[in-house]
């Protein structure tokens, strides 16, 4: 039959394959349809045209939703080889009639029906759930070239389909014929369709029918593989009628439509995409390539290899090449493909070193790549706001990891931080905060940013808040302070509000934090709160905000709290005492920070009564003494009275190793340099009965556990020296071999030229 006589053409294509994207534009020129039906949503037809245009930079996706519930939404993502982007495009630059053919989200994204993701969806990305479907059957939907390629032993279906198509001159139409009469036979086996995907069908043939019948002479119609068979004979007997009946009444919902940029990344089968490739940034250089794929993919590994400061010379690029080649020839292959490659780049550029390959394949397999859309692609007014203040604030968007170092003295740094604070709060985390080693002071902030597409829902989601980053963060925020009763969430919103600039929520939330402190009696509540109110009040100042409120509340949950411990520190158990220990150096880090003498002098006072209470458990004891040793209220002597009356020999061996760890733990310096608390402790160990030594020998260990490996060697050393404090590193001189040290003085003497020569 020619080609061109035909009615309509069925190009089945595997999603994202550059082989199937080559023959579906070498099919589609051969065949000159005069209008395209593409598998998609048809929610999305208005927006094709936007395909053709200069500034849309794929990879990109169409992303489909319902505005009532931004986050029932579904993604389309296209690659430049994706063939049904081929298709739209081939479609809009000869002005052909271009729509989609699936069936309408409308349908599928109805929250009482319970559907099946779309194959070009993965159920993480679409808000649609799925039906239990046996697995064989849903991979062999998804991916129904997989089988053929097994069946003709290649590990992957596009390796298969590289090696039978990429290297074809023509017969484009023959093999889509082929493909749809493979899928007919797979097809045959299969039980029943589920309903969706009959549903699916009945839609797609009902569009091909009414495109007909609109007078097209020649139809192309692209559709995954596994649904060509079905759409090859719309027309037959009775078709019509079954698939009116299997659509009527269908539920609806209202749904909107958006380009979106997407990343290689996401269209990867790692990101958890059901119909990702294993390879998007190597595909890219398949179809657009012009020359040698292997010899363009292997110089690109070692122009990388060469940026980290890694052999890679010309000539192991040649060999590389040869070997890949050689190793095609030698498995029937007419290319190289990336398995190839990537074993002669491991071999020869790498010398069998894989830590290399891991930057190639991140680089030059899955890719870095973040698709761009022009600025007139319709968008909520949030993202029209955030796209303004990521241009103006120089701050683009980029699918690979960036590092900033921002100086909040600077005017454009501190709205750089604010805006990344604002998005935290509206729970979109462009950026994470880090620690910097080495690196501190109250003026800067350490952020890695890194954009992902499933933002764009979380923005959507969060524009029912506001029209600005701003304004829907501050709606956002004052909505969760409305139904928290925590105290220490409401600090810790406080806190976050200072950062992200939200005065009339900063307002709201010490109205909310007074009233919350002054009805709540719990004393662990307020010590879990103090710290981010005083990290606010400290630190307000460097953002200009206002902060004699936030001074005024935090003044009032140190009074509390000081009048409160002792009696919230009796009776504790280990595990209370354990949560007790990590408060109270919270606290006192607090109070530290907010240095106003009337509080610290409150709190060392109460700190005082801690160290003195009888029956107080070993860990909040032993760290009430470190700190009031620290602060300089406790002197040397004052300490070594303490511990003397812990490590008595009266006490209990575990409160007393309960003591030490509360008095140690987290830092070993002050027993490697005091003599004295070394001395007592020394004493103390080598002096228990053996059983309790083996009681007391786990809190001892977990205690030296806390401290550095610096410090555990000093400690070691130290004590197997048994040399006093202050010898640091002599050694004792009862060790020293005077009678082996002598045998060398005559020849040290010669080569320093003090021995006489002989006569």
């Amino acid at each position: 039959m020619v080609v061109t006589a035909r009615r309509h053409f069925v190009f089945g294509v595997r999603h994202h394959g550059p082989g199937s994207a080559r023959s579906v534009l070498g099919a589609l020129e051969a065949y000159a349809p005069d209008a395209l039906l593409v598998e998609g949503p048809p929610d999305a037809d208005g927006l094709i045209a936007l395909a053709a245009h200069e500034e849309m930079q794929p990879p990109v996706a169409l992303l489909v939703y319902v505005p009532d519930a931004p986050q029932r939404a579904v993604f389309y993502p296209f690659a430049t080889f994706s063939p049904e982007w081929v298709a739209l495009r081939y479609g809009l630059a000869r002005s052909i009639p271009v729509r989609f053919m699936d069936l309408p989200q409308a349908h599928r994204l109805v929250p009482a029906v319970t559907v099946e993701a779309p194959e070009s969806a993965s159920p993480e990305e679409s808000g649609a759930d799925e039906l239990p479907v046996e697995g064989a059957a849903r991979a062999l939907r998804l991916d129904p070239l997989a089988r053929l390629a097994e069946i003709a032993g290649f590990a992957d279906s596009e390796r298969w389909w590289d090696h039978l198509v990429e290297s074809r001159r023509g017969g484009h139409a023959q093999v889509f014929d082929a493909i749809n009469d493979a899928m007919a036979a797979l097809r045959e086996g299969e039980a029943e369709l589920p309903e969706l995907e009959s549903r699916r069908e009945a839609y797609m043939r009902t569009a091909v029918r009414a495109a007909l019948k609109e007078g097209c002479e020649r139809l192309a119609v692209v559709c995954g593989a596994w649904h060509a068979p079905a759409l090859v004979e719309p027309e037959r007997k009775g078709a019509a009628t079954a698939d009116r009946a299997l659509l009527k009444g269908l539920p609806k919902v209202k749904t909107a439509a958006a380009w979106t940029p997407w990343s290689y990344d996401r269209l990867s089968f790692r990101s958890g995409y059901g119909a990702g490739v294993d390879s998007p940034a190597y595909y890219d250089l398949l179809w657009s390539c012009a020359g040698s794929p292997p010899v363009h993919w292997v110089t690109q590994a070692a122009r990388l290899m060469r940026e980290k400061d890694l052999d890679a010379s010309s000539a192991h690029i040649i060999e590389a090449v040869r070997l890949a080649e050689a190793l095609a020839a030698l498995r029937g292959r007419p290319l190289p493909g990336l398995e190839e490659l990537d074993e002669a780049v491991l071999t020869v550029m790498c010398f069998g070193n894989a830590a290399p390959m891991q930057l190639i394949r991140r680089k030059l397999v899955i890719g870095d790549r973040l698709g761009a859309v022009p600025e007139e692609a319709p968008v909520v007014p949030l993202q029209e706001d955030l796209a303004r203040l990521q241009k103006r604030l120089r701050v683009p968007v980029s699918a690979d990891e960036k590092d900033y170092d921002l100086d909040l003295r600077k005017p454009i740094d501190l709205e750089r931080s604010q805006l990344l604070h604002r998005l935290r709060l509206l729970d979109i985390a462009w950026g994470e905060q880090r620690e910097e080693h080495g690196k501190k002071g109250t003026f800067h902030e350490f952020w890695r940013v890194q954009w992902h597409p499933e933002f764009v829902v979380q923005l959507i989601d969060a524009s029912r808040w506001g029209s600005t980053v701003a304004d829907a963060a501050g709606a956002r925020t004052l909505e969760r302070v409305h139904t928290t009763a925590s105290l220490r969430e409401l600090t810790g919103l406080l806190d976050d509000a200072l950062l992200a600039d939200l005065p009339a929520v900063v307002e709201a939330l010490m109205t909310a934090i007074q009233d919350t402190a002054a009805q709540g009696g719990d004393v662990v509540e307020l010590m879990a709160a103090l710290p981010a109110l005083a990290r606010a009040g400290r630190y307000g100042n460097v953002r200009q905000a206002d902060t004699e409120m936030i001074a005024a509340v935090s003044d009032g949950l140190i009074e509390r709290i000081c009048v409160g411990l002792p009696n919230a520190c009796a009776s504790l158990n280990d595990e209370a005492a354990d949560a007790m220990f990590g408060h109270i150096v919270a606290v006192h880090d607090a109070v530290n920070l907010l240095q106003r003498a009337a509080q610290r002098e409150a709190w060392l006072g109460v700190l005082g009564h801690l160290a003195q209470q009888g029956g107080l458990h070993g860990l909040v004891a032993g760290r009430a003494v470190r700190l009031l040793h620290e602060a300089g209220t406790w002197e040397r002597d004052d300490v070594e009275r303490r511990l003397h009356l812990a490590l008595s020999t009266a006490n209990d061996p575990g409160q007393a190793a309960g003591w030490i760890e509360g008095f140690l733990r987290g830092s070993g310096l002050l027993l490697v340099h005091d003599e004295g608390l070394w001395s007592l402790l020394d004493a103390w160990v080598t002096g228990l009965a053996g059983e309790h030594f083996t009681a007391v020998l786990p809190l001892l260990r977990r205690t030296f556990a806390t401290f550095s490996a610096p410090e555990r060697r000093q400690m070691g050393e130290r004590a197997k020296r048994g040399a006093p404090a202050g010898v640091g590193a002599a050694v004792a001189t009862d060790a020293f071999d005077f009678e082996r040290a002598a045998r060398v003085l005559p020849m040290l003497a010669r080569i320093l030229g003090a021995a006489e020569e002989p006569a």
